[in-house]
């Protein structure tokens, strides 16, 4: 009915990331539990909101659940036999049992919908579709009645729902009464102008329709028409009445759907009395009450369903709702008292310990999200950002990371600890242990009864059933929902006579089956079983533990003393045990351990492995100790390892520098020795280039460079270096090879301050040297920069060979043949070409074929071959990069290489390429060009590639040289088709406009070349332009654009010999004009009459006319010379009483000194002969066929001089211009100040159904569509509407 109305919400939040994100060890984890409010929601398939909504009204409905329930096997059959053929089993009824009994019994979070949805004949994808809740009601209801048919609960929904309608027409002359009736499930109320349901049904049941004027009604008894009065009246109420709230409407002028958001407000009781046909009842009898309210919150094409119920029965725990459990003022002393007498030492520094403690340590054991951050600063007095952001990042990433802690609750809105702590001050009472209905009045917590607001009336209790999600809400939010884009779209009432007898009271296994009883107690001890299984796997943690015999302190880490232990010690153990119980599981599994021992976070940096914080706290179990899955735990007596004191905490973290040193040989010169790693006492050299030896060594981060210096064993006089990382390789005094490395010389005041002060990081290079190093040539001091050069061994180039034809065979050939060539920045590069040919053997394979050497940029694009005469340094190429070997000949220093290409821009790797001297000329360069594509003649011209690589200008002069041109190695030339256009010269499009109040020049047009004409006009036409057949010139002329041809003319022509020149064209020789001043010249924008070109003796540059510019000539029948402020507008003065114009008129509005709307009119009341006073001016929009009023009065005030200012036409928001259309009305003789036609509203018709179609995906309708078209973004796409129905067997 509504196709896709309503689109499913997805507001799981960081819920579903949290849980989306968790990695589980015991496999699927099993269905959540129930929650708080002991009640069980429905899990939605994708789309089934609207049926998740409904199927717990009817859960809440006691008297429909129980005669549901009333039916067994005997009548409906057993699922079990539903294949069996011949079997009648009555499938729905049946799975609908089942689901009732798992939401009333079941120890789960959600129930299921896919069982009873597979008895509807629904597919997957049936559950992604959405649907009306008020259709579904009606088609699941007589699902219901076909299957029940031969049983006893065969009219159970027609005695439950159904009520009579009786509707009467009075004769207002005789009065005889013809009365009709009919059946109805459930009553539909207007919602649109009606202000609550009270209004709608006294709408519809109380006042009467008249049928008088021409609308009489034909009396049987009279026999002829009459006047009659048509009433309608409730004959038979239900014991449940059902209303649906008709929300969703369609406007026909916008030609779309919407939702009336409005108020709309519905009572909780309601008395239908007043609206019944027999009012001689008892009042109870008329009575109702609300149970029941289902929302939709969302526009018209997309949104959500959930349901507010009344708990009839009990069966749920509710509590207030969260924001009205917070304690008051004076009890929050006292509990703060009672929380630091209770809670243990609190580490401020370890986010994990203090969040963990503010949620255990609340009443209800979870705190709202948005309060989280309040309660932080409360704790430790200061806010996450301040504190932990920098290291942890934000607070909700910090959540997520810790998944295995913490769990988000009521819909996402709270945040819980994913299992309590062992500790009887915060652990609360499992699930297991709490009773399944307790009084709603009895607290959770001793400490929270003092603060406990007072409970709801008895039986009163509402709950909001949101798909799987069920909170408590107050009787008073249902207000919310009068209104909104989340609003009431069905209510619910009873009768106030239902009464529930006692033993049904929070009684959920009240007249269930005693089958159905055995088999949710089943399914709850398997669930059970299941979590147990799963907590006890999903809570163990792999802990590395390392033991303090085994390391020992090096290089500020510890560092194991063998590197068989290098991995530690693996352990499994139930993270929700305590610290305590993890110490004497280690002291059992050392059982040589003597003295005391100590548990310290342990992390393994580049550096060692370092210690953090001492879990002191024996009490804590290990996951508010913050200790999860790979954790490391170092064990020691807490003060020494092997005689050393250890120094713990992030500050004193350990940094991995390489320290680099001079290494020189016996004889004083650098040594080579090329793989080899050499080593001097316990530190590992890898050899860093000859003269530089480098050695890993780690140091405290807390350690100062002197003290750096110091533990080295280098004098004070030595210099410590940073490498220079702000400057280019080989900047400073790099050698021949081209390769050289700067180091920045610490100063004498960073001696002081510690590797962290400095930002030195892990890998950070550390450069000893002596003040003598300096007198070797590998070290050069330049202010407080060290070079050091590069030795020659790094001298190389790689090529890498690119076979002709390409393919994946060529690709993998490619990489296989790569080599390195020894260089020097003076070797020439045909020697490098030289070198790779022979090591690569190409002669052989390939004798006589030439080759190339060219680089490659970032891009992995091809640049020109190098110059292979020049070497590798005069050439710009850099040593250790690589040159690719390509088929093709290298160009000479005196020659370019052009890339070109025929008629347009190549595609990269589609262009050819050429060689040519510098200084041939750029006919030469495309003679050489066309004889290398196969092409002659003479019409063609070489263009240049502009900024955004597309075809340019034209290379004008063929006589230059290229060089003189400026064209470069590598450029990309386009030979295009065509001579050279003349300099300066301008090639207009030049069309005629047909004035049909001129017949004149159309006959001597069409009288020329009738047939020219007809093509021409045949163009247009197909293009589609609204200037064919009604330019907007004058919207209501027939006048007609036909191309005339085409001008050649210098841009420094004026507009005088512009319109000497058109004349001269073939299609306009037989036209008179006697001067110039006889021709009006427009200028054509998107095919439109833009604005009239003034001023004779201007030249077309001053004009701004450019090549290929569309102009538009109109004959005059007298002189014209318009001046700059000259607005030329057609006029039309409207006929009085009707809907339509006198023929248009041309005016020229002088609007030199003003352009107010006072003087508009003060000239056409002279045109006229009228008083301004009485004329009415709009200017006429052909885009939207609508027409703009000019006020007399709209004046605006300046800002900066305070004064007043009269409106300029000329401005905003009317910017008249040339040929735009001005409507008038005499008010004098005229009432109607309307100004739209008939042919606007038609015109405003078809731009409605446009839109529609737009809307819709369909292409643009119609060809009238004035103006150009507004670009449409893209419309969200909608699945297709899909009829809702459902499949019921043959019982009859």
């Amino acid at each position: 009915m509504f196709g896709n109305l309503f689109e499913e919400d997805e507001e799981e939040g960081f819920a579903s990331a949290s849980s989306r994100g968790r990695v589980t060890k015991g496999g699927d984890e099993p269905p959540a539990p129930r929650g708080r409010s002991n009640l069980c929601g429905i899990k939605n398939q994708g789309g089934t909101c609207y049926l998740n909504s409904l199927l717990q009204t009817l859960l809440f409905t006691p008297e429909f659940r129980e005669e549901l329930f009333s039916l067994g096997p005997d009548e409906l059959g057993c699922l079990e036999d539903k294949e069996k053929p011949g079997a009648k089993v009555r499938v729905i009824p049946l799975e609908l049992q089942s689901l009732f009994a798992s939401l009333l019994l079941s120890d789960q979070q959600s129930a299921s919908t896919a069982n009873l949805t597979g008895s509807f004949g629904w597919n997957s994808s049936e559950g992604t579709n959405q649907h009306d809740v008020q259709e579904l009601n009606r088609i699941l209801f007589s699902a219901l009645e076909h299957s029940l048919v031969d049983t006893s609960g065969s009219s159970f929904i027609h005695r439950l729902y159904h009520g009579t309608i009786v509707n009467s027409i009075v004769c207002k002359e005789c009065g005889n009464v013809s009365q009709r009736q009919e059946d109805f499930l459930d009553l539909t109320v207007c919602v649109c102008g009606m202000s609550s349901l009270e209004d709608a049904l006294w709408s519809m049941f109380v006042e009467e329709e008249l049928f008088e004027g021409n609308n009489l009604y034909r009396c049987a008894q009279c026999d002829r028409l009459v006047t009659a009065a048509k009433s309608a009246k409730l004959k038979k109420l239900p014991p449940f009445m059902t209303m649906s709230l008709l929300r969703f409407s369609f406007d026909f002028a916008k030609c779309e759907r919407y939702k009336e958001t409005g108020r709309y407000s519905f009572p909780f009781t309601i008395n239908l009395q007043p609206f019944c046909e027999q009012t001689d009842g008892e009042d109870s009898d008329y009575s109702y009450e609300l149970f029941s309210v289902i929302i939709h919150k969302g526009g018209c094409y997309g949104g959500h369903y959930h349901v507010y119920i009344r708990d009839i029965d009990q069966l749920g725990q509710w509590e207030p709702p969260e924001e009205e459990c917070k304690p008051k003022t004076q009890k929050k002393v006292k509990e703060d008292v009672k929380k630091e007498a209770c809670e243990p030492k609190l580490q401020e520094d370890d986010p994990l310990s203090v969040l963990t403690a503010i949620i255990s340590q609340e009443p209800l054991k979870s705190v709202l999200l948005d309060q989280l951050g309040q309660k932080l600063m409360d704790k430790i007095g200061s806010s996450w950002g301040k504190k932990f952001r920098k290291h942890y990042g934000p607070i909700g990433k910090f959540l997520q990371s810790h998944s295995d802690v913490f769990m988000l609750v009521s819909s996402g809105t709270r945040v819980a600890l994913k299992a309590n702590p062992p500790s009887p001050v915060t652990e609360p009472t499992t699930q297991a242990e709490q009773p399944t209905n307790h009084d709603t009045s009895t607290p959770l917590d001793p400490g929270a009864a003092e603060h406990q607001p007072e409970p709801e009336q008895e039986g009163s209790h509402w709950f909001d059933l949101n798909d799987s999600a069920v909170t408590s809400i107050r009787e008073s939010d249902i207000e919310k929902q009068f209104q909104g884009k989340e609003s009431a779209y069905m209510l619910f009432y009873r009768k106030t006579q239902l009464h529930r007898p006692s033993e049904a009271l929070k009684n959920p296994q009240y007249k269930v089956p005693l089958h159905l009883i055995q088999m949710a107690q089943e399914e709850n001890i398997k669930l059970q079983h299941m979590r147990e299984e799963f907590e006890a796997t999903n809570n163990t943690v792999e802990l590395r533990l390392h033991l303090a015999p085994s390391y020992r302190l090096e290089n500020g880490a510890l560092q194991p003393i063998s590197k068989e232990q290098n991995g530690g010690t693996a352990l499994s153990f139930d993270r929700r045990k305590t610290v305590g119980d993890l110490r004497l599981a280690i002291y059992q599994m050392q059982e040589l351990w003597e003295g005391d021992m100590a548990l310290t976070v342990a992390k393994s940096l580049p550096a060692g492995l370092h210690l953090y914080n001492t879990l002191t706290d024996d009490g804590v179990s290990l996951y508010s100790a913050g200790i999860h899955t790979n954790s490391d735990l170092f064990v020691w007596n807490g003060r020494e390892v092997c005689g050393a004191t250890i120094l713990t905490g992030a500050e004193w973290e350990p940094v991995l520098l390489t320290v680099v040193r001079p290494f020189l040989g016996e004889d004083g010169n650098p040594e080579m020795e090329d793989g080899v790693e050499l080593e001097e006492g316990r530190g590992e050299f890898e050899n860093g280039g000859p003269g530089l030896k480098r050695e890993a060594r780690g140091f405290a981060g807390a350690a100062t460079l002197g003290e750096v210096r110091e533990a080295l064993g280098e004098p004070k006089e030595s210099l410590l270096c940073q490498e220079h990382k702000g400057g280019k390789k080989g900047e400073h005094g790099a050698g021949e090879g081209g390769g050289a490395s700067g180091w920045r010389l610490f100063p004498p005041t960073d001696m002081q301050r510690t590797l962290k002060e400095l930002s030195l990081k892990d890998g950070d290079a550390l450069l000893v040297l002596e003040p003598q190093s300096f007198d070797s040539s590998m070290f050069a001091l330049n202010g407080d920069v060290v070079t050091v050069t590069t030795p020659s061994d790094c001298r190389w180039l790689q090529v890498d060979f690119q076979p002709p034809g390409g393919g994946e065979e060529g690709e993998k050939e490619e990489e296989r043949r790569k080599i390195k060539v020894p260089a020097t920045g003076n070797m020439l590069l045909c020697e490098v070409k030289k070198r790779a040919i022979e090591e690569l053997q190409l002669q052989e394979q390939l004798p006589g074929a030439q080759y190339c050497l060219r680089q490659v940029d970032c891009t992995g694009k091809l640049l020109p071959p190098v110059c292979e005469e020049l070497s590798v340094r005069d050439a710009g190429v850099r040593l250790m990069t690589t040159l690719t070997l390509c088929p093709g000949n290298a160009p000479k220093p005196s020659q370019l290489f052009l890339n070109f290409s025929v008629g347009t821009a190549p595609s990269a790797g589609t262009e050819m390429n050429i060689i040519v001297e510098s200084t041939c000329t750029v006919k030469e360069c495309l003679k050489s060009m066309l004889d290398a594509v196969g092409l002659d003649g003479t019409c063609w011209h070489l263009r240049r590639l502009d900024w955004c690589e597309e075809v340019g200008e034209p290379l004008m002069d063929e006589d230059a040289c290229l060089s003189e041109l400026k064209i470069s190695n590598g450029e990309t030339l386009i030979i295009t088709e065509g001579h050279l256009p003349p300099k300066g010269f301008l090639k207009l499009s030049v069309w005629l406009y047909l004035d049909p109040r001129n017949n004149s020049m159309e006959s001597d047009y069409n009288h020329t070349d009738s047939s020219h004409a007809e093509e021409q006009m045949l163009e247009a036409v197909s293009a589609g332009e609204t200037h064919s057949h009604s330019p907007p010139l004058c919207a209501g002329n027939m006048a007609e654009l036909r191309s005339v041809g085409q001008v050649e003319i210098s841009d420094e022509a004026t507009l005088e010999d512009l319109k000497t020149q058109v004349l001269t064209l073939p299609a306009l020789q037989d036209v008179c004009v006697p001067t110039s001043a006889f021709m009006r010249v427009w200028l054509l924008e998107g095919r439109r009459l833009a604005r009239i070109l003034r001023g004779q003796q201007l030249t077309l540059r001053k004009l701004k006319l450019t090549s290929g510019t569309d102009l538009c000539v109109q004959q005059l029948l007298k002189e014209e010379d318009l001046g700059p402020k000259e607005v030329l507008l057609n006029v039309k003065m409207g006929i009085p009483g009707e809907r339509c114009y006198y023929p248009a008129e041309e005016l020229v509005w002088d609007a030199s000194h003003d352009s107010s709307p006072r003087s508009l009119r003060t000239c056409l009341a002279s045109l006229y002969g009228l008083s301004p006073d009485s004329l009415l001016l709009a200017k006429h929009q052909p885009d939207k066929h609508t027409w703009e009023e000019i006020s007399n009065w709209s004046q605006q005030v300046s800002k900066k001089k305070k004064k007043k200012k009269a409106e300029s036409l000329l401005g905003a928001p009317f910017h008249l211009k040339d040929g735009d259309t001005i409507g008038i009305k005499n008010l004098l003789i005229d009432n109607n100040r309307d100004f739209v036609t008939l042919e606007d509203e038609q015109g405003q018709q078809r731009l409605r159904e446009q839109a529609e179609q737009r809307r819709k995906g369909g292409q643009d309708a119609g060809s009238d569509g004035v103006g150009p078209r507004k670009k449409t973004g893209p419309t969200k796409s909608r699945k297709p509407e899909v009829a809702l129905s459902i499949n019921v067997g043959v019982f009859r």
